[in-house]
């Protein structure tokens, strides 16, 4: 693939469908063709941290049809589901190998449709185009069968009440919301989760996490164990935020003398409480 050094980056802009559909509309801009003749181009999506070896699950690619004036069309197709991580968008020529691929920056990105989506199905196949921290185009996927969406987080004294919605299961007798200490196995804390028709709720008190000394923070991850499936993470993953940790930000309690419990969601979308020393009682 020839690349003029002078021309800008190829940039997309990205419509996303609420069924997982994705369509990037490539501007190449104005200046010499990036590609030589015979070649066609597509797009290239690399799963991050992957060996991405071109033939396996850690690549798609996609053919671009030409629309004119320099841009180019590609679709990710709902019933195409990549694995659940970050994908990191390229387009090269078709053949050639996955290091001549070019970085593709963000554009105008319409994720409308992703807003408050209510899936008609249990497995969910969530897709968010975004751009990252180096200004380059990528896609976070989910894959969640069967999925707990995590609601509103509300508060009374030093008790965090969850509500949500349940897809792809339904609750038994014996359900159960499970609090695990990330590192620890052995440190869980159990609390009772009621709801009907797909939907979910329970109480945690947050004094219940503090089970010893808190020298230094400590991350407590939050699962549904139904009793008619296999446990299932809570996450937040129905809408168009890819990365929740500095857009939802709840306040803090104290759990305990010196300690402090915040719920938090972690990079991956999944909800979480922090334990840690207060510092207003460590000044």
């Amino acid at each position: 693939m020839t690349v003029s050094t002078e021309r800008p980056a190829p940039r997309a802009d990205c419509t996303a469908d609420a069924d997982g559909g994705i369509v990037f509309d490539l501007h190449l801009g104005p200046g010499p063709e990036r590609y030589d003749a015979g070649e066609a181009p597509e797009l290239l999506l690399r799963l991050r941290g992957a060996k991405n070896k071109d033939g396996d699950d850690s690549t798609v690619r996609l053919p671009l049809t030409p629309l004119g004036e320099g841009r180019l069309r590609a679709v990710l197709p709902s019933t195409v589901e990549p694995a659940e991580g970050r994908w990191d968008v390229h387009v090269c020529a078709q053949g050639t190998d996955d290091d001549e691929a070019v970085a593709v920056t963000p554009g105008i990105r319409d994720v409308r449709l992703l807003m408050d989506r209510t899936p008609d199905t249990g497995r969910i196949a969530a897709r968010i185009p975004y751009p990252t921290a180096d200004d380059r185009l990528a896609v976070r996927c989910w894959i969640r069968s069967p999925h707990a969406e995590a609601g509103p987080v509300t508060f009374d004294g030093d008790a965090m009440t969850v509500e949500g919605a349940l897809y792809g299961t339904a609750l038994g007798d014996d359900a159960r919301v499970e609090a695990r200490l990330a590192g620890a196995p052995d440190r869980t804390c159990r609390v009772p989760v009621t709801g009907k028709e797909g939907t979910f709720s329970f109480t945690l008190p947050l004094d219940r996490l503090v089970t010893g000394p808190v020298t230094g923070q400590q991350l407590w991850t939050l699962w549904l164990i139904p009793g008619t499936a296999d446990d299932v993470r809570i996450s937040r993953i129905l809408d168009d935020v890819w990365d929740r940790r500095n857009s939802f930000v709840y306040p803090g309690r104290s759990a305990a003398e010196g300690v402090r419990a915040t719920p938090c969601y972690s990079g991956d979308n999944d909800l979480c409480v922090r334990i840690e020393p207060d510092p207003a009682q460590a000044r």
